[in-house]
């Protein structure tokens, strides 16, 4: 009988088996393959297995030294079939090196960083100008009441910006505020009630000096106009503020704004409700792309003496000045944006210029 063929155990067959199993395993080329050329060795009806099986016959005297034998035959063709299984993983990994393979000559893949959108770049800069000029900024609800988006600023019933055509309305006849207009009242109105006393008394209450940046709402949708856009409104009152004092802080501001005092600034005789006269802000650049060309920035006024009740101040007393400007419109002429509905589509090819 031959051990390599299953029919009986001959120890000087051992060598070759051991040589046999290490070479099934060498022409294993995955792990499937050698898994089924184990089995064959040292599987439950393997030839180490039948062998060990084997023993049961043997005499006393003889099992210790077969035992041996077969222990270091078992060994070696496990260290046989550990070394391959490694093998067989190390070219899977070499493979799948290859495969994933990068060239270090190429730059990094990085992760782009955020910035300010070019609105909110405007605004601050438009806070932080008028903050240098001692103007406080307010910020509020952008669902109005009547009161304080029209009736407070003199804006009659039958004006056309209560039209439902031209104001989101919302429930019980609140309004998305179609304008900041309406903190300039509410921040005049508790700014009289923190100075109460020295008004009760007669003496002068600390002038009012505000700006309001922020969202407003009304139905339009162009190039130059949108159902959402943002607004800075600024109020002045005092009991000595003048048109003179209007154009001082407004000529300062688009100066800083734009960076240069290459422009021309004029003041168009216009009509608001809530002020009284009132003025069209138009600016002209001496240099650039608009150079020539007159752009409307701002609507102001001297403050309309029902607005100045409606603070719950004295007109005969109290007198200001009061503009509105459009931030997307400042953006616009700042950054060289024809289409003001670039700001808000959301693409990054276009917001990525402004980082």
């Amino acid at each position: 009988m031959n051990l390599l063929d299953g029919t009986g155990p001959v120890m000087n067959d051992q060598d070759q088996m051991l040589k046999t199993a290490q070479a099934e395993f060498a022409a294993a080329t995955t792990p499937a393959d050698l898994e089924n050329a184990k089995a064959r060795f040292l599987g439950k009806s393997g030839l180490v297995t039948e062998l060990l099986k084997g023993m049961a016959a043997l005499p006393v005297e003889q099992k210790k030294t077969r035992g041996a034998e077969i222990n270091v035959l078992k060994a070696g063709i496990e260290a046989a079939l550990t070394a391959r299984r490694q093998a067989l993983a190390d070219a899977e990994l070499a493979l799948q090196l290859k495969a994933e393979a990068l060239d270090v000559s190429l730059p990094g893949r990085q992760r782009g960083s955020g910035g300010l959108h070019p609105i909110t770049r405007a605004m601050a800069r438009i806070e932080a100008i008028f903050g240098s000029m001692g103007f406080d900024v307010a910020d509020g609800p952008e669902i109005e009441n009547d009161w304080f988006n029209f009736t407070a600023l003199n804006t009659p019933a039958d004006h056309p910006a209560r039209s439902m055509h031209d104001t989101f309305y919302v429930e019980n006849g609140h309004v998305l505020r179609t304008h900041t207009s309406p903190m300039q009242i509410r921040y005049a109105v508790q700014h009289v009630k923190r100075h109460a006393g020295l008004i009760a008394a007669g003496q002068a209450m600390p002038e009012i000096r505000v700006i309001a940046p922020g969202r407003t709402y009304r139905v339009d949708s162009d190039a130059t106009h949108s159902p959402m856009f943002h607004q800075v409104e600024g109020l002045w009152v005092g009991t000595n503020i003048s048109f003179k004092d209007l154009k001082s802080v407004y000529v300062n501001f688009l100066q800083q704004f734009f960076e240069t005092t290459e422009m021309e600034i004029r003041f168009r005789p216009s009509y608001f409700p809530f002020t009284e006269p009132s003025a069209e802000i138009d600016m002209m650049f001496a240099t650039g792309p608009l150079k020539g060309r007159w752009l409307e920035v701002s609507g102001a006024g001297q403050v309309h003496p029902q607005v100045i009740r409606n603070m719950g101040l004295d007109p005969e007393t109290y007198i200001g000045f009061a503009f509105g400007s459009g931030i997307d419109r400042l953006a616009m002429l700042r950054y060289g944006v024809s289409d003001l509905r670039q700001f808000f589509d959301g693409d990054l090819r276009f917001l990525a210029q402004f980082q």
